[in-house]
């Protein structure tokens, strides 16, 4: 059970980080920002 508990962790980290960061922020066009569902990057924009 820990491991999940340290994916679950991890992945909260890695959400809470990517909301910090706005496309633009990093050069990254930026589209319709009221399609996004939440703040921040999406995962293939981090990757």
């Amino acid at each position: 059970m820990e491991s999940t508990n340290r994916v679950a962790e991890i992945g909260q980290f890695l959400a809470s980080r990517r909301a910090k960061i706005a496309p633009e922020h990093v050069g990254l066009p930026v589209y319709d920002a009221a399609k996004r569902r939440v703040p921040g990057l999406r995962r293939q924009e981090v990757a």
